[in-house]
């Protein structure tokens, strides 16, 4: 981890909420958020950003029924993975987060950069352009490389294990307790891998 970023998140965690953030409610759902070293980061966001973590970024595969490798591979034992394909996971995911890592890094040091020149006071139109588009880029590039290995999962897996994927993380209905009509439970059940 960059010395910098340790200095960030020491400095924001150590900074105590004040009574009037609480004292607003809704009005002011900002309040307390002046007290974040990077103001567009919170320390959640930048620990995150610093492991390689998805960050939500992956969303539009995830919530289609494209799992992501990390989710995959810590619920492994409860979707049935054989070892075949836990090992066929774990390389999008090793490559997935040694990727990540930087580019995580690039934009945690991009958001600071715009946090520095306006708390500075010194904004101009171009340089406010340059700073966002650098962080954009690093925040698209790290939205590819998670989506990108959302979609290599797929042909690794049977239906019925994203299936059980999607209902184990809150995505569908469990369908080994809506048995749809016409079909044999007994042989649904086991087509899908209900217990």
């Amino acid at each position: 981890m960059k010395p910098w970023i340790l200095c960030l998140m020491l400095g924001s965690s150590l900074s105590m909420p004040t009574l009037a953030q609480h004292a607003h409610g809704a009005d002011t759902p900002y309040a307390g958020l002046q007290n974040r070293a990077i103001k567009s980061l919170s320390d959640q966001d930048i620990e995150e950003l610093l492991r390689g973590g998805g960050w939500g970024l992956a969303l539009p595969a995830e919530l289609n029924g494209m799992p992501g490798p990390a989710h995959l591979l810590k619920l492994k034992d409860k979707i049935g993975l054989s070892e075949d394909q836990a090992r066929g996971i774990q390389s999008p995911f090793d490559q997935m987060k040694q990727a990540a890592i930087p580019v995580g890094e690039r934009l945690i040091a991009a958001e600071a950069a715009i946090e520095a020149r306006f708390a500075s006071g010194q904004v101009d139109e171009a340089s406010l352009r340059r700073l966002l588009a650098e962080a954009e880029a690093a925040r698209t590039e790290l939205r590819f490389i998670h989506l990108s290995q959302h979609h290599k999962t797929v042909p690794l897996l049977r239906p019925e294990q994203i299936q059980r994927d999607q209902v184990l993380r809150g995505y569908a209905d469990d369908p080994c307790k809506n048995i749809p009509a016409g079909h044999n439970p007994e042989k649904y059940r086991r087509h899908m891998g209900c217990n």
